[in-house]
């Protein structure tokens, strides 16, 4: 920012003071809002509304003043790119351009998620190998045993066929849903909420993968569960990410006021679950009327989840990083 901004001829010592102070107060801020290179559209309009509030008042207060041609200047930037993002949109834009580039911005807070599920799947496969009773407390007793009953008959992922394809299919795609966003909203506690969702999945994953290979059924499992589960565990560490996204923009805001941050963490955070919808309904369309048939087609969940890791880290890691860097180099 121009130095001379702080220095306004033709005011008293007092008017030159206040707007020094005023200033001083917000060229942090104002010069983190001049990189507007990959802001999605709604940091962009809640950007534009705080440099709006700002303009007013120092138009109100110095009138003709280096400040206000500077934040005009920055404003009328903010105006340019706001009205080409609306003229770039379109009805797959969100997720072919926009939601890509919001992964590839909160990465670290998704790497974060996926290792600290990661660890504490490892705390379910240990507990469960420590304690025969551990896969109880936490799959249910009911579970536990249908599952035991359906291995003695030959058909170990036969709990999957219990239910009808479409009613099985609404009833786990909502809950799956609804998990994501539970996942989410309890990042507002301080993201320990969110944390304890991570968890709390974490080790139910690892002691359902154990309690199968104590009975020798491992790759069974594997083969079955992860047909559909490649991208219901990924779209639930993602949804854990944007609950940590909004909960840390409270504890951790920078230089930008608290409510401004949390507020803005939280829009992306919605933005990242509302993403993530159409790959739950993927999810669970294979897990209703494909993974039933694992027993007797090992081989279909083979293709599945090859089919679906390609999708996963083509989409969430390889084409983020491309849109990314093909956008960054097209800007300079």
């Amino acid at each position: 920012m121009n130095k001379c901004i702080i220095f306004i001829t033709g005011k008293s010592a007092v008017f030159r003071m206040k707007e020094a102070r005023f200033v001083s107060q917000n060229k942090e801020k104002w010069r983190e809002m001049e990189n507007i290179s990959h802001l999605d559209t709604d940091t962009l309009a809640s950007n534009y509304v705080i440099l709006s509030d700002d303009l007013s008042y120092a138009k109100t207060f110095y009138p003709g003043s280096d400040v206000v041609k500077y934040l005009n200047q920055l404003i009328s930037v903010y105006q340019i790119n706001i009205y080409g993002q609306e003229q770039k949109k379109g009805v797959l834009s969100f997720w072919v351009r926009e939601f890509p580039l919001l992964l590839y911005r909160e990465r670290r807070m998704l790497l974060f998620a996926f290792v600290f599920l990661l660890f504490s799947a490892l705390i379910g496969v240990f507990s469960t190998a420590k304690d025969d009773t551990f896969v109880r407390l936490i799959l249910g007793d009911e579970y536990v045993d249908n599952t035991l009953e359906n291995i003695e008959n030959g058909t170990p992922m036969g709990i999957y066929s219990s239910l009808d394809e479409m009613n099985m299919f609404f009833m786990i795609t909502s809950n799956n849903i609804k998990v994501a966003f539970v996942a989410f909203v309890f990042g507002i506690f301080f993201s320990a909420g969110t944390l304890w969702i991570l968890f709390s999945n974490g080790v139910m994953l690892g002691a359902f993968q154990y309690f199968f290979s104590q009975h020798g059924l491992l790759l069974h499992s594997v083969m079955s569960v992860w047909a559909h589960g490649t991208f219901e565990i990924t779209s639930i560490i993602i949804a854990g990410g944007a609950g940590l996204v909004m909960g840390n923009s409270f504890l951790f805001p920078g230089t930008y006021k608290r409510s401004y941050s949390f507020r803005n963490g939280a829009l992306r955070g919605i933005k990242i679950v509302t993403g993530l919808i159409p790959f739950f309904i993927i999810a669970g369309w294979i897990e209703s009327f494909i993974t039933r048939y694992a027993d007797a087609y090992p081989v279909v969940g083979a293709v599945a989840i090859v089919l679906s890791l390609g999708g996963v880290i083509g989409y969430f890691v390889v084409y983020p990083y491309y849109l990314h860097k093909t956008e960054t180099n097209g800007k300079d």
